[in-house]
């Protein structure tokens, strides 16, 4: 394992990627931040760290880059696409350095990735993330990572300051996306399987705060249930995961079981409520709001 302070930048301060950052700069390490907002990468390294203008600034500066954005296209951009200062940082990062990708995305795309950055002298780590973004800001977050031995002995210091877990899956890319996937088929289904039953308590005039105290006390409890119940309860649909989150989570978990022709019918239903939720106007709410699709029912409202 490194020992040696590395010198680390982090893309993306939204609500995991801001936390992440906050527990990297609480182990000491010299932290540069890029985000599209340059308002709130500002904000950020008031108690510590530079805020870069470009990305091309950041992958020269850093041994290890952290990419936390939201799908494989902006981590293109991040990597090779042209921001309003110039190119993305791959070209910019010194030889040996890593890139550590933290989105879910297709695991093919993730193969494809760490072969492309080889051939220009940079080692990769497929790290998707997971746990929200309390558990982000508090170091104590999931990482699901698969990399090579040597990708792993530069960077693996990094990932222990910023989650409680690291799994190791795999030694190349791929397998980390795999189980992400898996784990957004999950949590996917256990949110609309939750604001279906809340829907029916409510259509059926259940007291909507006694339904959640019995469930969240019973064998029908899920954490998903009881964390974003709460949410609709306090009728505040503040994105911390937004509805198209899951619109491309349940997507790219659909098209991974669809190059094996393997079924998931509770998936493809899911993925459906979260498509009706998104083109009825939420897309940009909390994923709680897939409640909203469901007729009849008067929610809770923010008080």
């Amino acid at each position: 394992m490194q020992t040696t302070a590395l010198t680390v930048g982090l893309v993306g301060l939204g609500a995991m990627g801001s936390g992440m950052a906050a527990s990297l700069r609480r182990a000491g390490h010299p932290l540069y931040v890029f985000d599209v907002r340059p308002d709130v990468a500002q904000a950020f390294v008031r108690e510590g760290g530079v805020a870069c203008e470009s990305l091309a600034e950041l992958g020269a500066a850093c041994d290890v880059v952290i990419s936390v954005v939201v799908n494989a296209a902006q981590t293109e951009e991040v990597l090779f696409g042209k921001d309003a200062n110039g190119m993305g940082c791959a070209h910019a990062m010194k030889p040996g350095s890593v890139f550590v990708m933290c989105s879910t995305v297709d695991p093919n795309w993730s193969v494809a990735m760490e072969v492309r950055l080889e051939q220009l002298g940079l080692m990769y780590v497929d790290a998707p993330i997971s746990g929200g973004a309390a558990k982000a800001a508090s170091g104590e977050m999931t990482m699901m990572t698969a990399a090579k031995p040597e990708a792993y002995a530069k960077c693996e210091v990094l990932l222990h300051a910023m989650a409680a877990k690291v799994y190791k899956l795999g030694d190349s890319a791929g397998a980390g996306s795999k189980v992400k996937i898996i784990n957004q088929l999950l949590a996917g289904v256990h949110i609309a399987a939750a604001a279906e039953a809340m829907a029916l308590g409510l259509r059926e005039g259940v007291a909507p705060d006694a339904l959640y105290e019995v469930i969240t006390h019973s064998a029908g409890n899920s954490w998903m249930f009881e964390n974003r119940m709460a949410h609709v309860l306090a009728g505040d649909y503040t994105p911390l995961s937004a509805v198209d989150i899951f619109v491309k989570d349940l997507g790219l978990v659909l098209d991974m079981a669809r190059a094996s022709k393997f079924p998931l019918p509770l998936s493809s239903t899911a993925h459906q409520m979260f498509m009706q939720a998104s083109t009825a106007g939420f897309a940009r709410e909390d994923d709680s709001a897939v409640i909203k699709i469901f007729p009849g029912i008067e929610l809770p409202q923010k008080s």
